[in-house]
């Protein structure tokens, strides 16, 4: 007989709160930090941005979002190089974007 008071003990009762945990470390491991780019670098992402928007030519741009590289293709409107702003034309929804200059990792030519 169980003295009152005491609960029965339930192995799988924390189960959910424990797989919410651990899902969150898995999620944290997969997540990577922005890579520091060198000065040549950014050049180059200025460079071939300039290039995308003279020439209207589409561009693959490649951003690091909560600790997720994604890469999304578009075409660049507008370049703000100081201002560390610029502005593209995503392929999917054909809406504007403004993005930071210094939140990009990769940007090529498609």
């Amino acid at each position: 007989m169980e003295p009152r008071g005491m609960k029965k003990w339930r192995p799988f009762a924390t189960m959910p709160e424990q797989y919410i945990g651990l899902q969150e470390v898995i999620n944290k491991q997969a997540e990577v930090p922005q890579p520091v780019l060198t000065e040549e670098q950014m050049e180059q992402i200025n460079f071939t941005l300039i290039e995308a928007l003279h020439t209207n030519r589409q561009v693959y741009l490649t951003y690091c979002k909560k600790g997720q590289f994604i890469t999304e293709t578009g075409f660049i409107q507008f370049v703000d190089s100081p201002g560390d702003l610029f502005i593209f034309i995503d392929d999917v929804f054909e809406l504007k974007n403004k993005m930071r200059l210094s939140e990009l990792i990769d940007v090529r030519l498609a």
